[in-house]
């Protein structure tokens, strides 16, 4: 298991500070009593109450790592005395998931795991020796090796006295009691590889290789600190809008002065389903009784919500991605919501001051409209509109003495309106509700137009496409029936009362168990146990139960379709379920959980026949990533949007790694340089040769440049099915590659419509949390370089592997041969870094001998002479490129100040070539 596969994976650990050791020596150590346990392989950890510290005030370090957070323990725990065994895991998971790892020997720590597995690890270990399982979930996804990429409706139970991953205070806390770097296993004592976990530590040190050897899966997901003390610490209620996850201590590729206790990931997202050679994990034992999580808005709490439902899930219901699901949290009173289209399920909550009631999702998916009055009860209400995103920006307030239960329309001339009640409370007596009225107002522009009322009464269920009914609930089902007022379902009590919104003039509501209701179902049940729909002239013509234990409440049409949503109440009343209902197949879809969710409302984007290209298959068509996956799936997923939409502009386009990922700036070219940033990570130059021979070459009609990043410290990269050259092996687990595979790539030209298909699954957007210039990512944070500089790989791997660099270079002679038969010229340039190498052996940030890189740089020049379309361009100069540190982000990427200076010096090179 040879370093050399692990160069530019998801952890290419960021220094942060120059030594950790001065600053754990600062802390106090935290008191712990560390014993035996009846657990094999397991150490008993008792807290003795003892406080940790995560988190640092350096100021280097990344936002998630600052400032210092305290947390304190009020139990105690079991954790493994060094990380899980190849041997041992392939023990449990051969019959389990059928993974089984190829070790060069049983003892070293099991690695290139997703958390996912380790996941599945544990549960296993908690049943093969008779406990519960501390992770639920409904469904496993597997890849082609048999890794878990994805649990559906997966939660952690921190209450379960079970095998789990340590949370990072754990972690942290043992760490820290032992934290020396002579106990380290790192690529400045380990030549490069696993060693046998324990085989070089001290008999005396309780826990082993914390420090080095592998970087360790926690449990918890990626959330920010704050000044503050936490009782009982388990992390974020989930991992936001990229689903990242946390990993600590470095690995043996990394020098022990760049490894710290704050530690927690690195500038490229880690996730759930991430893996690489150098990552695995530890187990710890022990439930955690009074468990707290913290968001983002620096608010402890002891409970969550919790989605239940993937992504894929949805759109196997739904046909669609593009979904959103609205709702209100009963606990704080605030808005929150899910974007399924993200394909990570996180749960954002808005908070305000007001009372949140009765929310509803624009037409178009990008606003909503809430109330603060309740079906119900009478009094004043207010109705606001609000963007639906995590700031919930641009509120606006209706102007009038009262409003309640809002639900959007679209009029037959096309204008957008916004249908409310005065008063939404019991519509049992008919004089009151005679007070009532029904209002509806316009809203374009972000502004609210002039107030229009329809007629008297609160007819706040909804009002049907062509006006003729009017629906109404809160303990009668009243209607208005071309003008005509009537009470449904023989005057017994309704509630939750919601039109369909798809032209069936449907009524969907929920009753108290009543006669009616009784002999049409043909049993007895409790009240809100059944949901019952009505036709347009009041017959009930459908009945679906409640889940065993549970009743509906709140239910509401979803924006299209046949489905429905709701909450379910359990037995004690607490509303702890939201579900999606089909009520074509009569399936009950559990969203999510949490202690008091309330009013779901479920928009589903509505496809347009003019949109989409009916030829192409809607289940593969521009399906390039999948829920749940990395940054760098994402990335390759966003050039794929960005080649179907500039396709027939371009004439610039930018392949290679991360580095001219961060560097090259297309809006800061010349106006005749259409370019587009298709630079990815992980990448090599076998993936950059593939991306433009199969994609770019054919489909880039104007194309003239190729900007290649000649990344020649990790050219060592092999090509082929083992490698990380996506199109070799990783295409295959997404059905548009394949499907353009299939296809022959298109070559015969684009299919109208594939950018639609492409766009309309997976939002690619959330992943892309710094600002893009197409393509480009535009870095902000400018940590400057490491001192010592970073060096993650063997700088005399050229002497044993010389073959790897050859075939990287016949890959550049490739990639300027077939450019030449296009007349495109091939502009390769090597990047700068930190100008500090110069005082190691290492050309770069990952290895290869001085002397090496020198040889390889005179062969880009002869390549200059011998092909008229090859430029080479080198920036680093073996580190004398005058670039300053407060250029950078890191020892190998530019920030953007850099950017700018990088972007210009290419501009005027290919100016000169015009």
């Amino acid at each position: 298991m040879k370093w050399l596969a692990l160069i530019c994976g998801f952890f290419s650990l960021l220094v942060c500070s120059c030594s950790n050791s001065v600053g754990v020596q600062a802390e106090k150590k935290p008191s712990v009593d560390v014993s035996s346990d009846t657990l094999a392989g397991m150490q008993r950890v008792q807290t003795l109450k003892s406080v940790t510290v995560l988190g640092t005030l350096e100021s280097k370090a990344k936002v998630n790592e600052r400032p210092k957070m305290k947390v304190r323990f009020d139990y105690d725990f079991s954790m493994g005395r060094h990380e899980v065994t190849c041997g041992e895991f392939n023990a449990v998971m051969e019959n389990v998931s059928g993974l089984v790892l190829d070790c060069e020997n049983d003892s070293l720590p099991a690695t290139n795991l997703t958390f996912y597995d380790a996941v599945l690890f544990a549960n296993a270990r908690s049943k093969k020796e008779g406990f519960d399982t501390a992770y639920t979930y409904t469904s496993a996804v597997f890849d082609t090796e048999k890794h878990c990429t994805a649990l559906d409706g997966f939660a952690y139970r921190p209450e379960v006295n079970a095998y789990r991953l340590p949370t990072e205070a754990e972690w942290v806390l043992v760490a820290s009691s032992e934290w020396n770097e002579e106990y380290s296993w790192t690529a400045e004592n380990s030549d490069y590889k696993l060693h046998r976990v324990c085989e070089k530590t001290d008999s005396t040190i309780q826990f082993c290789d914390m420090m080095g050897n592998a970087m360790e899966w926690v449990n918890d997901w990626l959330g920010l600190f704050r000044d503050t003390t936490v009782l009982d610490y388990v992390g974020a209620p989930d991992g936001g809008s990229l689903g990242q996850r946390i990993v600590k201590g470095g690995s043996y590729r990394n020098p022990a002065t760049s490894i710290t206790l704050y530690g927690r990931g690195d500038v490229y997202t880690v996730t759930s389903s991430s893996r690489a050679d150098y990552v695995g994990f530890r187990l710890a034992f022990g439930a955690i009784p009074s468990a707290v999580w913290m968001g983002n808005n620096g608010k402890a709490a002891s409970s969550r919500i919790v989605p239940l439902a993937s992504s894929a899930t949805l759109r196997s219901v739904l046909g669609t991605y593009q979904a959103r699901l609205a709702f209100r949290n009963d606990l704080t009173g605030n808005l929150a919501y899910v974007d399924y289209s993200s394909g990570i399920l996180s749960v954002n909550e808005i908070a305000d001051t007001m009372s949140v009631y009765h929310p509803e999702i624009s037409p178009d998916g990008k606003r909503v409209v809430f109330c603060t009055g309740l079906e119900g009860v009478s009094g004043r209400s207010t109705l606001y509109v609000r963007d639906l995103n995590a700031d919930g920006s641009n509120l606006v307030k209706l102007d009038v003495v009262s409003a309640a239960i809002p639900r959007w329309r679209v009029l037959a001339s096309g204008d957008t309106v916004i249908v409310y009640v005065t008063d939404a409370g019991n519509n049992k007596e008919e004089s009151a509700f005679k007070k009532t009225s029904t209002w509806q107002v316009s809203f374009a522009k972000g502004k609210f137009g002039k107030p229009q009322k329809l007629f008297d009464g609160a007819y706040h269920g909804g009002i049907s496409e062509d006006d003729a009914l009017a629906v109404t609930g809160a303990r009668l089902l009243r209607t208005r029936v071309s003008g005509q007022e009537a009470v449904w379902y023989e005057g017994e009590q309704a509630c939750n009362v919601s039109l369909a919104k798809d032209g069936s003039k449907r009524t969907l509501f929920l009753d108290f168990g009543g006669k009616t209701g009784r002999k049409y179902v043909g049993e007895n049940y409790g009240t809100h146990e059944r949901l019952l729909v009505v036709d347009s002239i009041g017959y009930l013509i459908q009945s679906l139960a409640a889940p065993a234990g549970y009743s509906f409440d709140h239910s509401e049409w979803a924006s299209n379709g046949n489905f429905a949503v709701a909450t379910l109440s359990n037995v004690n009343g607490a509303h702890t379920k939201m579900v999606l209902i089909d009520l074509t197949e009569g399936n009950v879809v559990e969203l999510a959980e949490g202690d008091e969710l309330w009013h779901p409302n479920l928009w589903v984007y509505q496809e347009k026949n003019s949109e989409v290209n009916f030829s192409l298959d809607s289940d593969s068509a521009g399906i390039y990533m999948n829920d749940g996956d990395d940054w760098g799936v994402a990335l390759m997923r966003y050039n794929m949007e960005l080649l179907w939409q500039y396709k027939d502009s371009i004439n610039v386009a930018v392949v290679g790694s991360s580095r001219p990922l961060y560097a090259l700036l297309p809006s800061l070219m010349s106006e005749r340089f259409f370019m587009v940033n298709f630079a990815q990570t992980p990448n090599s130059i076998h993936m950059s040769r593939d991306f433009l021979e199969l994609y770019l070459f054919p489909h880039l009609k104007k194309l003239k440049y190729v900007v290649l990043s000649l990344d020649i410290d990790f050219w060592n990269k092999p090509d082929g099915e083992k490698s990380d050259n996506f199109f070799q092996n990783a295409y295959r687990r997404y059905p548009g590659y394949v499907y353009d595979k299939n296809h022959n790539y298109w070559r015969d030209g684009y299919p109208e419509g594939l950018l639609e298909y492409t766009t309309k699954y997976l939002d690619v957007k959330p992943y892309l949390v710094h600002e893009v210039d197409r393509g480009a990512t535009m870095f902000q944070y400018c940590g400057g370089w490491a001192n010592p500089p970073l060096v993650e790989g063997d700088s005399t791997a050229y002497d044993s592997e010389k073959n790897l660099y050859e075939k990287s270079l016949e890959s550049l002679v490739d990639i300027i041969q077939s450019a030449q038969n296009k007349n495109i010229v091939v502009v390769g340039i090597l990047f700068p870094q930190n100008p500090a190498y110069q005082n190691t052996g290492a050309y770069g940030r990952y290895g290869l001998r001085r002397s090496a890189a020198e040889q390889l740089i005179s062969r880009f020049v002869e390549l200059e002479k011998n092909y008229p379309n090859f430029k080479f361009l080198d920036r680093n100069r073996m580190g004398n490129h005058g670039y300053p540190s407060e250029w950078f982000v890191d020892d190998d990427h530019l920030c953007i100040e850099g950017a700018k200076s990088l972007t210009e010096t290419v501009d005027i090179l290919l100016n000169g070539l015009e």
